[in-house]
């Protein structure tokens, strides 16, 4: 098994009492890994889960947003209520690792490491029932849906708050190139949002000897994409974020034949909400007015996606400081810097206040890569740490 990264303080209670424990946790979280389950299937891996957390007295509330669980632990008279938020679904990826526990489900693996993260919740729970220190109330949130963006809105819309209040709800997310086991706060905009857009180019299509007898919307839609540089370029004030990616692009099926129309699928990242507005605003139009200096026309099919995930400043700087006071200044990342994917936690800091960190995955393959593996080295210094934070917000 790997190690617990050396870089931590001494060992304290809660790190030897986890460390008793932490090959139980990693062999859950490479049965996760084999058996991995796409959004709102997570029917094996909720279940699993809910059994654990039932066997360690809490209090267990299933089949939110389907799949989804809440589970609550209350410790003497505190009023105080912290929530802490894991997701567990996978992606529609073939994995690649040829590693001993690869996934049994072909066409899918978790790729994106919420088996770990899903692990890591657990094993702080276990520890929080048996020996945590704290008065008030635990809730632990465990998301479905998060690759697709449709869990976290799923559990709020069905009364995730209203039924289980919390005071603040904080989660994690692993990171590859990030050094094992060091530890990324960031206040305020630390993912970005993100949009989709369908554009379907048309024109007249024809014959390839004949050009001038056709609308040709292969040409139009590359002036289109060599204009939309220029919306991050010179529309996008240079001191913000903005991020244009066209992904996809068809059209035709021969090389003679020039087709009737061409699709194109984009995405649009940002920080702020003005520049995804503006963003919204400006690349249909730039579309269809591209399309018409060609003769053609486009069809812009805008979809909303996650906003920004914006983390609250207090909440960001207690829980950096749980980091340096339970784990140690040499564990904390400094200058940790946002990242431009896209998380639907921020719902959820839409809803209530709280912080959304990072972790080092260590030199690994990327996210939603299929060679990617979650490190099971951080299982261990990352469960510590929640221990810890939710120990601190409950004094």
């Amino acid at each position: 098994m790997n190690a617990i990264p050396k870089t931590l303080k001494a060992h304290d209670e809660v790190e030897t009492a986890i460390a008793g424990y932490i090959d139980e946790f990693i062999a859950l979280r490479r049965d996760f890994h084999q058996y991995p389950e796409l959004a709102f299937q997570e029917r094996r891996t909720s279940k699993i889960i809910a059994s654990k957390l039932s066997s360690w007295g809490y209090e267990v509330a299933t089949g939110i947003a389907g799949t989804g669980i809440v589970a609550t632990l209350t410790r003497g008279e505190g009023q105080k209520r912290i929530g802490i938020r894991a997701d567990m679904d996978a992606l529609p990826i073939e994995e690649t690792t040829g590693l001993s526990y690869e996934s049994n489900n072909p066409g899918v693996m978790h790729a994106c490491g919420h088996d770990g993260h899903a692990t890591i919740l657990l094993a702080a729970a276990r520890y929080l029932a048996e020996q945590g220190k704290f008065s008030g109330t635990v809730r632990l949130i465990f998301q479905p849906a998060e690759e697709i963006g449709a869990g976290a809105r799923k559990m709020i819309a069905e009364g995730l708050f209203d039924r289980f209040p919390v005071d603040a709800v904080f989660g994690l997310h692993n990171w590859p190139g990030v050094a094992e086991g060091q530890f990324g706060f960031v206040a305020g905009p630390a993912m970005a949002s993100v949009d989709q857009a369908v554009i379907r180019i048309v024109g007249k299509g024809g014959h390839g000897a004949e050009p001038h007898r056709t609308v040709d919307p292969v040409l139009a839609t590359a002036s289109f994409i060599t204009a939309l540089q220029s919306v991050v370029s010179r529309n996008v004030d240079p001191q913000e974020m903005a991020v244009v990616t066209v992904g996809s692009i068809h059209a035709g099926t021969a090389s003679n034949v020039i087709p009737d129309s061409v699709e194109l699928k984009l995405t649009m990242r940002s920080f702020s909400d003005s520049v995804r507005q503006q963003l919204q605003q400006r690349i249909p139009a730039l579309a269809r007015a591209q399309a018409e200096s060609f003769g053609a026309s486009a069809d812009v099919d805008y979809r909303l996606g996650f906003p920004a995930l914006i983390n609250h400043a207090h909440e960001t700087g207690l829980a950096r400081q749980v980091a340096l006071d339970a784990l140690g200044s040499d564990v904390v990342e400094s200058g940790f810097r946002p990242r431009t994917a896209s998380e639907d936690f921020a719902f959820m800091l839409q809803a209530q206040p709280g912080s959304y960190l990072f972790v080092g995955n260590g030199d690994s393959a990327p996210l939603h890569n299929p060679q990617y593996d979650f490190n099971d080295a951080i299982i261990a210094p990352a469960a510590r740490y929640w221990v810890r934070l939710a120990e601190a917000f409950l004094q």
